[in-house]
């Protein structure tokens, strides 16, 4: 497996372009097999769980081709809606196919979903939903199967304001004759990225980015060509490493609005912010102070794809600093790494109680998960020596060959 080798101490200056959103892709992906023409995305970001989403969708007879930049797919011929498990343990988000399939075939069977392993993430949610519009759902021998044949439009609320859940409702319910409401739903950017991209198709949802949206069904999509959003947790980590190792950075293609939270965070801990259309500047030109509460929360609240970031960036700001994850409760596994590197961190449930050290050095390491992976990376960019990072596989999952954007950057980092 490939490793990361990172000389810290440099300072990141210059300017790096971030590309489409791993999680709004991986939706629009499923959500492509509700179509049964041409679906053309602009500029498909070859993350590891995008190449294996393509893979689930030609499991079900979908053809798929990169045009340069842009995943072509054509599911006209699909048949299938059987999701095996040798592709669901893989990714997590293959369980973003019931929707979809449900929609596109009546039924849908898909194994019980893989990926990071931070918590449980249970499914119940998604199911519940569906049961509301009166999906038969069976779950055995380690399947989930659904009936949709007698589908309805109907209410569906749940109780926590799930990303995947409310994503996968909007997908079972873009052909359901009638109008579907979601209360409680999600917030997050990719759910109107995902909604913009059903419209786009002929689908009529909207409210997303609220907690109410409304689905009223249409009796097909046709083809179309879509720009999916750029990738906030992406943008996020660039910034948080920049104010780790000092320097100042442009981000482009980069949009503000969907990093409200960590930017008022960093502004907090001393970095200089500024922003101009669709670019994010950050300079970072002494030690930071360290931010005294920061809580993981339901966008637009502080995401908790970034806390492992955040984390490490406390380990190194003059301080003390508590962090708590109210979302995934194993998601500071990233802890006994950075303790070999000096940290001093102290973990008591969903709470890390964090107290700044002059320096980080470099240690062997091992990436437990895919954010973990990335501040694990910011550590070896601003600690004292050499770092090497094993399993790095996790960090491919969410990240477009991250070690070419921190060189251009003037990192001293490679990948063997």
């Amino acid at each position: 497996m490939d490793t990361f080798y990172i000389k810290g101490g440099n300072t990141l200056n210059g300017s790096v372009f971030i590309p489409s959103a791993k999680n709004a892709l991986l939706p629009i992906l499923a959500g492509s097999i509700m179509c049964d023409g041409k679906v053309y995305i602009k500029n498909c970001s070859k993350f590891s769980d995008v190449k294996y989403m393509i893979k689930i969708l030609e499991e079900l007879g979908a053809k798929t081709n990169y045009e340069q930049n842009d995943l072509v797919i054509d599911s006209s011929k699909a048949k299938k809606f059987y999701v095996p498990e040798e592709y669901t343990k893989k990714v997590r988000s293959s369980i973003f196919m019931l929707g979809p399939l449900i929609t596109r075939f009546g039924f849908a069977k898909v194994a019980y979903p893989g990926g990071c392993n931070i918590g449980t993430r249970p499914i119940d949610l998604h199911i519940k939903g569906l049961k509301a519009l009166n999906v038969k759902i069976e779950e055995k021998h380690g399947y989930i199967y659904c009936d949709a044949r007698n589908i309805t439009a109907g209410e569906v609320h749940l109780d926590f304001p799930s990303v995947g859940a409310t994503e996968n409702i909007i997908m079972a319910s873009v052909l359901t004759k009638g109008i579907t409401r979601i209360y409680n739903a999600a917030k997050e950017p990719e759910i109107e990225d995902l909604q913009n991209f059903i419209n786009a198709m002929g689908g009529k949802v909207k409210g997303a980015g609220t907690s109410t949206i409304e689905i009223e069904g249409v009796k097909k999509l046709h083809d179309v060509y879509y720009a999916p959003m750029s990738d906030r947790i992406i943008s996020g980590t660039y910034l948080i490493a920049c104010a780790a190792t000092g320097g100042k950075i442009e981000l482009t293609n980069a949009i503000s609005e969907h990093n409200t939270a960590l930017i008022s965070k960093l502004k907090q801990s001393g970095c200089k912010v500024s922003v101009k259309s669709d670019k994010i500047i950050l300079e970072a030109s002494h030690k930071l102070k360290s931010i005294p509460k920061i809580e993981t929360l339901p966008y637009p609240g502080f995401p908790t794809d970034l806390q492992s970031q955040m984390l490490t960036l406390q380990t190194i700001s003059k301080g003390t600093s508590v962090i708590i994850e109210n979302l995934f409760e194993t998601r500071f596994k990233i802890y006994t790494e950075l303790t070999k590197m000096g940290a001093n961190i102290i973990i008591k449930d969903r709470m890390a109680l964090i107290h700044g050290v002059k320096n980080l050095f470099g240690a062997s390491v091992t990436a437990p998960d895919l954010r973990s992976g990335a501040g694990l990376v910011i550590a070896g960019l601003c600690a004292d020596g050499y770092t090497i990072i094993n399993d790095i596989y996790h960090i491919d999952r969410g990240y477009l060959k991250i070690e070419e954007d921190l060189q251009k950057l003037g990192a001293e980092i490679k990948r063997e």
